[in-house]
C-alpha cells in the first residue's frame, strides 16, 4: 500500500523544510515541496501533516525485553514492548542479549531471536553479550556475527555473573577489532562494588537509598578508563552504554582526545531523574534502583549539553521492566536484591522533547541525531533507518508538538505496575507513526499488525 504525508515539516539532523513523502513497497520513494495528487496511486494512505514535525523513525540502541535478571525475568515481552516504543514513536530497537556465563552463545541468540519473531511490531536487532570467551566457543560467536549481528556486548560489572575477566575482556575486544564489529560496554568496577556493597549491608544500610552509594560516579569513571585503556591498545571501537554523569564522559571525552574510537550514550533516565528520587519512603525509591545509579543533579546539565555539543551521541533508555508489586520488593531487606531498571521504552522520545526541545535545552534536529541517526549510523542499519532518505524505509514519525497531556501508567503500553514520571506535563505525542509504510500508531494507541516486525540483518562497519 502506498502512503502520502503532506504538508509537513521534515526535520532530520541537517535538514529543515516543508514538503510530502511519499513511500511505496515500504520504502520512501519520492520527497517534494508538493507531490500532485494525480501521481498518487489509488488508494493509498494520506495523512494530513499541516502544523506537525516529521521525523525518521526513532531508533533505541538499548534495551531489555527478554531478561533473566537478578533471579526473576522482566515484565514486557515483544508485543508490550513494541506498543509501547510505537506510541512513543520508536520504531527500530536493539536489544541486549545477556545469556548466562554457562549458556551458549549461539543457543542464547536463537532464544532471544525466537522471543521476538512473533511478537514484534517493530524492526528489531541486536547486540551479543560476551560473558565468557575461552578459545572454543569463539566460533559461535562468528556464527553470530555472519547471521547480522555486528555488535557486542561486555559488562564491566555484576561479579560473578556477567562481568568478564580483563583476560577474556582483552580476547574479546581484540575478536571485535578483527571482525570490524564495535563493542557496547557497561562500564563500572565490578570488584569496587562488591566490596562496597558488603560493606554497606554489614553496616545495616539495606535500603534502595544505599544503592548510589554502592555505585559512586569514581567507579563508573574508573570503568570508562579501563575499557578505554584497552580500546587506545587494540584499536577495537567502543560505545559506552549508559554514561550517567560528568566524571565518567570526562574519561571518554579525554580517551577520544587520544584517539580512541569512542562514542557515548547516555538513558533518558539520566536527564531528568536524580537522586533524590532513589531516597522515596516507604520503599518508594525501589522504583528509581537502576545502574549505573541516578546521579546528583548537577549531572544533568552537563548530558543535555553533550547532546548539544554532539559529545554524547545518542539517548537511549536501558528499558529494564520489573515490577514494583513483586519484582522489586524482592530486595525489600537488600539493595542488591532488587532488579534493576526504569522503564521508558514510550516515554523516551516525549521526555526528549518535553525536558529537552520545549525547555529550550536543544534542537529539533538535534533530538532527531541524538534519538534516531546516530544510533543508526553506529550500529549498521543508516541510512535504512535513521533517515528521510530516497530508498530509506519508510519509517516516519508524524509529531505533534503542540500536545498537552500527562505521562501517566494509565497510558503506558508496559506491563509494569508504574511510572517513574506519573504525573509529569508531556509536551509533544506522536500524532503517526509508520514501520516500512504502515500505520502502526496513532495518538497515543496501537493500530498496527502484532508480528509484521522484522529482523534487521547487519554487516560489521567498526
Amino acid at each position: 500500500m502506498a502512503l502520502r504525508i503532506r504538508d509537513g515539516r521534515i526535520i532530520t539532523p541537517t535538514e529543515d523544510f516543508t514538503g510530502d513523502i511519499y513511500a511505496e513497497n515500504e520504502t520512501i520513494t519520492r520527497i517534494e515541496p508538493h507531490i500532485d495528487a494525480k501521481l498518487v496511486a489509488p488508494g493509498a494512505e494520506i495523512i494530513d501533516a499541516r502544523g506537525k514535525c516529521v521525523f525518521p523513525g526513532f531508533v533505541d540502541p538499548h534495551v531489555h525485553i527478554y531478561l533473566p535478571f537478578m533471579g526473576t525475568y522482566a515484565a514486557d515481552d515483544y508485543e508490550s514492548a513494541s506498543k509501547a516504543a510505537l506510541v512513543g514513536g520508536t520504531t527500530t530497537l536493539i536489544e541486549m542479549i545477556c545469556p548466562g556465563a554457562e549458556d551458549q552463545p549461539i543457543e542464547a541468540f536463537e532464544l532471544w531471536r525466537s522471543k521476538a519473531q512473533k511478537l514484534a511490531a517493530v524492526d528489531y536487532t541486536f547486540h551479543m553479550s560476551v560473558v565468557r570467551f575461552e578459545e572454543h566457543i569463539r566460533d559461535q560467536f562468528r556464527e553470530i556475527v555472519k547471521a547480522g549481528v555486528a555488535s557486542f556486548k561486555v559488562f564491566l560489572a555484576y561479579k560473578g555473573a556477567l562481568n568478564l575477566s580483563d583476560e577474556h575482556l582483552f580476547a574479546a575486544m581484540k575478536f571485535a577489532k578483527d571482525l570490524g564489529v564495535i563493542v557496547t560496554a557497561h562500564c563500572e568496577n565490578a570488584d569496587a562494588i562488591d566490596a562496597l556493597q558488603k560493606s554497606l549491608l554489614a553496616a545495616g544500610k539495606t535500603g534502595p537509598e544505599w544503592h548510589g552509594p554502592s555505585r559512586p560516579p569514581i567507579v563508573e569513571a574508573d570503568g570508562v578508563h579501563h575499557l578505554c585503556t584497552f580500546a587506545e591498545l587494540l584499536g577495537t571501537h567502543v560505545y559506552i552504554v549508559h554514561t550517567s554523569c560528568a566524571d565518567a564522559l570526562r574519561e571518554a571525552l579525554a580517551a577520544r582526545q587520544r584517539g580512541v574510537n569512542v562514542w557515548v550514550e547516555s538513558v533518558i533516565p539520566h536527564f531528568v531523574l536524580d537522586d533524590t528520587y532513589v531516597e522515596r519512603g516507604q520503599f518508594e525509591g525501589a522504583k528509581y534502583v537502576m545502574s549505573p545509579p541516578l546521579r546528583a543533579k548537577a549531572n544533568q546539565d552537563v548530558l543535555w549539553n553533550g547532546i548539544k555539543t554532539r559529545q554524547i551521541s545518542t539517548i537511549a533508555t536501558d528499558h529494564a521492566p520489573f515490577r514494583f508489586a513483586d519484582q522489586k520488593k524482592m530486595g525489600v531487606d537488600a539493595f542488591t536484591k532488587i532488579p534493576n531498571g526504569i522503564p521508558s521504552i514510550q516515554e523516551r522520545v516525549d521526555l526528549v522533547h518535553t525536558c529537552g526541545v520545549a525547555a529550550g535545552r536543544l534542537g529539533l534536529q538535534a533530538m532527531v541525531d541524538a534519538c534516531s541517526t546516530q544510533a543508526a549510523k553506529l550500529f549498521g542499519l543508516y541510512p535504512r533507518k535513521g533517515a528521510i532518505q530516497l530508498g530509506s524505509d519508510a519509517d516516519l514519525v508524524v509529531y505533534d508538538p503542540s500536545y498537552r497531556g500527562t505521562f501517566s501508567k494509565e497510558c503506558s503500553y508496559s506491563n509494569v505496575d508504574y511510572n517513574a514520571y506519573e504525573g509529569w506535563e508531556q509536551k509533544g505525542r506522536a500524532s503517526v507513526v509508520t514501520v516500512r509504510g504502515k500505520v502502526q500508531a496513532r495518538d497515543g494507541e496501537f493500530v498496527g499488525t502484532i508480528g509484521r516486525g522484522q529482523f534487521l540483518k547487519r554487516e560489521p562497519t567498526h
